[in-house]
């Protein structure tokens, strides 16, 4: 009674952190005590979460390298041991909040004398110890994921962590969206403490970034070791000499002096938050953004940026990438519709059912209808460039074999490619979410470790900066009797192909290299090209505020989306992005042959403009 009468301490958070909190091998690349001087940014927004302080949300808008989620692990180490009460933490997914209770939370108790007494060790029974809840004198942590609606709403909580929430999903079991949700088992207490923390992904669909737009959007200023003019560091006034990264300097925007990466040293401890709109939500609403380029000397340096971006490219999947985890930025991109027109126009002239020069291995995806099976046969070569080597429909009930006969045929067909050598459709993506259960025999009976069937899930959840939309590994999910299923992130995959279609096509004369992604197409119907931009994203104002985003037809027929998309999903299995450029040129090398191997020629000349391939218009 005494101990639960007592008022909230003075101590801070931050204070606390220096007392008692130890950072294990396990958690940090800095074991030992842990230091605020070391993340003097990371001061004033622990200290808002304090009880004493009259802050009550406190957002982070951050990248990689900054110390955000530690600075979360030592709030939940104060409330254990200072300020007890039920506390909810969250992430994306169920299996992500057992890693970090393993990974983070378990250390964090272990090394911390003084959160030991509190929490008693899980092998005893009873203990109130388990891998998702930790129980302790006046209080409970319990660990839940955003997929589980379950558990958002399984307790009222006084303390709320909400961490990397633009990785949740939109949807939390069809009862409403995830933060909304866990914010809602708030309300009973007047004296609650919210933290969000999160990477940003793409403008206008981001939460972090609207919790940032409704807070005092704080920055935090640093002098310059010349000048003293105190500002913001940006990318822009980043400077190196292209190609040479370790040359890596930032240039002070008053005096353009050279400010060196050592020099944070000096400058972090001297640097303050400054708000962008003071008074707003009359402080109970507190925003901080940090991008990586804080990160102090010894963690992500400016030359390490540099080659970051330099790497990127002209790769707008890995230049998001960038764009989110080192600016902590979100993502300017609305998914435009690509110009149906201008690919009609760009269509070039390499024979349909031939494999192109550059294209060195095939996979295929398959979009099951009622009536017919539509496939598309796509060649993918360096820097994941495609080219579109041949459309089928294949007629009949789906609900029968002799279709399915026609699709294991067209596994068992040779295309000849310009190198003279002969290809196989390496993988096949088919659409499960109509006939699953043909599907399945496909794939299990026919199709070997070549097929697989593809689930198409706008809810899967996103891992924040992840350039693939395949949510599960190469394998896939095991199924009974030997078939596998991958669930695919279909909205992801949609993302990145109308990026790709938007690519400029380059100046080939000037030697300008081909774009990342770039797609090449034979010249197919117009039909095909509508079909392929027959969806666009759309972003509508939900319940409380929060924007949901839903791909949505502009016509009818879409199935030439659809089937590219499957195909994208067999590439990512493949995981190109992980290929040498040795590997690249092996497989080249095994296709070339000599002219006496080759069985027939390969001839590459114009084809008649009238000559149209791809899916048939309604009604042809």
């Amino acid at each position: 009674m005494a101990r639960g009468s007592r008022p909230d301490p003075a101590l801070l958070v931050s204070e606390w952190a220096d007392q008692f909190r130890v950072l294990t091998s396990r958690s940090s690349p800095e074991p030992g005590l842990w230091r605020t001087a070391r993340t003097p940014y990371l001061k004033e927004p622990m200290d808002c979460l304090s009880p004493s302080n009259r802050c009550e949300t406190v957002v982070f808008m951050k990248g990689a390298q900054i110390g955000a989620t530690e600075m979360g692990n030592n709030w939940i180490g104060y409330i254990i041991d200072k300020a007890p009460g039920p506390m909810l933490a969250v992430q994306p997914t169920v299996e992500m909040s057992k890693r970090n209770s393993k990974q983070r939370i378990g250390p964090l108790i272990e090394e911390c004398p003084s959160l030991q007494r509190l929490v008693r060790e899980s092998r005893s029974r009873d203990s109130g110890n388990t891998i998702l809840s930790k129980e302790f004198p006046g209080g409970i942590l319990v660990m839940t994921g955003a997929n589980s609606a379950k558990g958002l709403r399984s307790m009222s909580a006084r303390y709320l962590f909400l961490d990397e929430c633009d990785g949740y999903i939109g949807d939390a079991d069809g009862e409403g969206e995830p933060c909304a949700l866990a914010i809602a088992r708030t309300t009973n207490y007047a004296r609650r403490k919210i933290y969000i923390a999160s990477t940003p992904v793409v403008t206008g669909r981001s939460r972090i970034e609207r919790f940032y737009e409704a807070s005092d959007q704080c920055q935090f200023f640093l002098p310059c070791p010349v000048c003293l003019h105190m500002q913001v560091l940006v990318f822009e006034n980043l400077r190196w000499d292209r190609g040479n990264p370790d040359t890596a300097w930032y240039e002070c925007e008053s005096c353009r002096g050279e400010i060196l990466n050592h020099s944070k040293n000096w400058m972090l401890p001297r640097g303050e938050w400054r708000p962008n709109r003071p008074g707003a939500s009359s402080g109970r609403v507190r925003g901080f953004h940090l991008s990586s380029l804080y990160s102090p000397v010894g963690w992500l340096s400016w030359s390490e940026v540099a080659r970051k971006y330099e790497e990127c490219g002209t790769d707008t999947i890995k230049l998001q990438v960038f764009w989110n985890t080192i600016l902590g930025l979100p993502w300017a991109d609305a998914a435009e519709v690509p110009d149906a027109d201008r690919l009609f126009s760009q269509r070039e002239d390499y024979p349909v059912g031939q494999v192109p020069e550059g294209a060195l291995l095939l996979t295929a995806g398959a979009d099951v209808q009622n009536r017919r099976i539509e496939v598309e046969i796509v060649g993918w070569g360096r820097e994941k460039q495609s080219w579109s080597v041949d459309y089928r429909v294949l007629e009949g009930d789906t609900a029968q074999p002799e279709v399915w006969s026609k699709l294991a045929a067209l596994l068992d067909e040779d295309f000849t490619s310009f190198y003279g050598g002969r290809l196989k459709i390496q993988k096949i993506g088919v659409d499960a979410g109509f006939n699953p259960m043909r599907v399945y025999d496909f794939v299990r009976e026919r199709a070997s470790q070549r097929g697989m069937a593809i689930k198409g899930n706008t809810h899967t959840p996103a891992l924040v900066g992840s350039p693939s939309f395949i949510e599960v590994g190469p394998q896939g999910h095991r199924l009974r009797h030997g078939a596998r299923l991958w669930p695919v992130n279909v909205s992801l995959g949609k993302e990145m192909l109308y990026r790709w279609l938007k690519a400029a096509e380059p100046d080939l004369e000037n030697g300008e290299p081909w774009p990342v992604g770039y797609c090449h197409f034979p010249r197919y119907s117009r039909e095909y090209f509508d079909q392929l931009t027959a969806e666009q994203l759309v972003t509508r104002a939900g319940p409380g505020g929060y924007k949901k985003s839903a791909w949505e037809k502009r016509r009818d027929r879409n199935e030439a989306l659809d089937a590219r998309v499957y195909a994208m999903a067999a590439m990512a299995t493949l995981r190109l992005e992980s290929w040498t450029p040795e590997r690249w040129d092996d497989l080249q090398a095994a296709l070339t042959v000599s002219k006496e191997t080759v069985t027939g020629p390969f001839i590459r000349k114009p084809m008649p403009q009238f000559q149209s391939f791809g899916p048939k218009e309604v009604g042809e």
